[in-house]
């Protein structure tokens, strides 16, 4: 069953981004690079209606750098302009030089400063990436889905200026398995969907892509998704009254280490698997 949500400040956002197209020359659309289809607002697709566009597969750190290989030849296959990266590693110049390769192709139609709007879904790391270009810490960088609330032009050069928009989710979910994703990597609100259920769905993603991160983590040896979340809580010493294991807490730990990374570069998704969206 579709899950419905799309805040009011979201519908505010759209309403607000097909406002400022018409404004830009070219659209940086930022995703995650550890779920690169399920981190993608198909309805942005719609809106964008031949405006030049670049896909940046953000948190590539994070990722597993042999399925991103994968999904960026895949992605240009389908003719999309798309590039790797790190807001936390890699250096401006390598997004820059994309940038201006779109721009080139998109005419720099007006005179003065090529304006590019920036946008994706909540906590692909949008502020992180514009930080990196501007050079310093101009957007805001929360750890919570959505911090972003309005729409602000940042001054990259006296060629290049940026406009920084809030997360933009499409007005509904169409499966349970994309909102599983998006609870994984942070994208969407913890309220949206239990913390236990997210954490079992990893679990059993993990076993199936990654098992040897659970057994380095956790020492687990098991290919039972609840029993993992046993072991993270036994490895963590998560106990409750009377010696039960703390099995919400340990959910809720396994999610944040492995949003945090801990875990090694792990991609939850890939080109070939039943239900990606072409």
């Amino acid at each position: 069953m579709p899950i419905q949500w799309f805040p009011g400040h979201m519908a505010k956002a759209r309403r607000q981004l097909v406002e400022r197209l018409p404004l830009v020359d070219i659209v940086v659309e930022v995703a995650d690079a550890r779920v690169p289809a399920a981190s993608r607002n198909p309805d942005l697709t719609a809106l964008l209606k031949g405006k030049e566009h670049l896909l940046v597969l953000n948190k590539a750190d994070l990722a597993d750098p042999v399925y991103t290989r994968t999904w960026l030849k895949v992605l240009r296959e389908r003719g999309l302009a798309v590039i790797d990266f790190s807001a936390k590693r890699d250096g401006r110049e390598k997004l820059l030089q994309y940038i201006k390769e779109r721009g080139a192709r998109a005419g720099w139609r007006r005179h003065g400063a090529t304006r590019v709007l920036v946008a994706g879904i909540p906590n692909v790391g949008k502020s992180a990436v514009i930080n990196r270009l501007v050079g310093r810490r101009s957007a805001r960088v929360g750890a919570r889905p959505g911090v972003t609330r309005g729409q602000q032009w940042l001054r990259v050069s006296a060629e290049l200026e940026l406009l920084d928009t809030p997360g933009l989710l499409p007005p509904k979910l169409v499966s349970e398995e994309i909102g599983y994703k998006l609870a994984a990597v942070g994208a969407i609100r913890p309220e949206v969907l239990p913390t236990e259920e997210v954490a079992l769905w990893l679990a059993d993603r993990l076993l199936k892509f990654k098992p040897e991160s659970l057994t380095e983590a956790y020492a687990t040896d098991t290919y039972e998704p609840l029993e993992v979340i046993s072991c993270v809580a036994r490895r963590r010493g998560l106990y409750l009254p009377g010696g039960r294991l703390d099995l919400e807490r340990a959910a809720a730990v396994l999610l944040h280490e492995f949003q945090e990374g801990r875990l090694g570069r792990i991609t939850l998704e890939v080109p070939e698997e039943k239900g990606v969206a072409e």
